[in-house]
């Protein structure tokens, strides 16, 4: 008796732990959260508790996963499917989709949208709603890297309306964040604007600090597609500075490649240089390679600005190599279509056109690079993407 009340009072104190580092991380404040997970992961194993072990070994693998830890990461969500697989399938299926978003971020599309896919079947035969609407929006984004826009919007749509009906704001701002993000490669880019300013006042009311950083990044790259890049350079330093707080470095790194994007666009190639640099160092410490492919896009650009053909065949036929080898239908596009651009320029260049991008325009049409560009690749993937010369505003 007094061993079974000894063990009563320890897993109360666990229990504390557990829901203070639930609450931290409610709060986005993930450093925090993961040291007392990993204190209650500990006390768990000493009693026991396999239920308790189980979910700490899920939260530590979520933590890990947001701050861009993606090896670490899938290390606990295969320690969670190998110990759950016998006693708990609900837990299985949430920690291969954890899996999944692990490996959908570093670029493995095809593998996440398997694993996604499973749980998802495990979620139906248990009908548990909120999986399955978690599953949608996980497979969507998945769908998104994979250049598959049409079905990735449909499919964030279906998840959606799931959970606006299930009363879950984090579920739906999420959706409105994946409809922004995927209507803006589509071309859509007031629609992006709306879906995330949405978002922004759902997450804004509810407290999510990632989710207002998000959303923060979303307006600002929208803003920066409609070329009012005063208020995407704004937007943009809103997520910055709540990023840098949470401490991700995943999300942070492509708010800096959208900075740099807009710089370069806004004829400031020094700090498109410097933005892109730290973007590239970010991408590399997650091992991301789509996230490195935009950073040598935009090298390239940079260099054939300049008149380095040769430093920008170098950083695009890289880019090229990159989206063949991991399936980026999107980026494939992107990369082609500035090689081709390059190499084909008319040395007859047309007069520069007042009201065009400044600077760097006027430098792109001096060194003829500009002409008819052939958009026959956004088309298959059905994107309304149109460019017309150097800079790219690339989405």
């Amino acid at each position: 008796m007094a061993q079974s009340s000894n063990n009563s009072d320890n897993l109360s104190e666990i229990d504390k732990i557990l829901c203070r580092a639930e609450k931290l991380r409610e709060k986005s404040l993930y450093r925090q959260a993961l040291r007392l997970f990993k204190k209650a992961l500990q006390g768990y194993r000493k009693i026991h508790d396999r239920e308790g072990l189980l979910h700490c070994m899920i939260s530590l693998g979520d933590i890990y996963r947001m701050v861009g830890n993606f090896d670490l990461a899938a290390r606990s969500y295969k320690d969670t499917i190998k110990l759950a697989s016998q006693i708990n399938p609900v837990k299985v299926a949430d920690a291969q989709v954890g899996l999944g978003l692990s490996l959908r971020a570093q670029g493995k599309w095809k593998e996440a949208i398997k694993l996604i896919r499973k749980s998802k079947s495990i979620y139906k035969k248990k009908d548990d709603r909120q999986g399955i609407a978690f599953t949608l929006w996980a497979e969507a984004g998945a769908l998104r890297i994979k250049g598959d826009i049409r079905n990735a919007i449909r499919t964030f749509k279906e998840s959606y309306t799931i959970f606006k009906a299930m009363k879950d704001p984090h579920g739906v701002g999420y959706c409105l964040c994946g409809l922004g993000g995927t209507s803006r490669i589509a071309g859509l880019f007031r629609d992006s604007l709306n879906y995330y300013k949405d978002a922004n006042k759902l997450f804004s009311s509810i407290d999510d600090t990632f989710g207002r950083a998000y959303s923060y990044c979303g307006i600002g790259n929208a803003y920066r597609m409609l070329s009012d890049y005063d208020n995407a350079f704004t937007h943009f330093s809103k997520a910055v500075r709540l990023y840098k707080k949470i401490g991700d470095k995943v999300s942070y790194a492509y708010t800096l490649w959208g900075l740099g994007t807009a710089y370069k666009m806004a004829s400031n190639i020094k700090k498109t240089h410097y933005f892109l640099m730290k973007a590239s160092q970010l991408f590399q410490a997650t091992k991301d390679p789509r996230g490195l492919v935009y950073c040598r896009l935009g090298f390239g650009e940079i260099a054939l600005l300049k008149g380095n053909k040769a430093i920008a065949k170098r950083h695009l036929l890289a880019a090229r190599k990159e989206s063949k080898k991991n399936n980026f239908a999107i980026e494939g596009c992107y990369a082609d279509t500035l090689i081709s651009f390059m190499n084909e320029t008319n040395p007859y260049s047309p007069p520069f056109r007042k009201g065009g991008l400044g600077r760097l325009r006027r430098l792109a049409e001096e060194r003829g690079f500009s002409r008819k560009i052939d958009n026959t690749c956004y088309n298959q993937l059905g994107l309304k993407i149109r460019f017309q010369g150097l800079p790219f505003n690339i989405p």
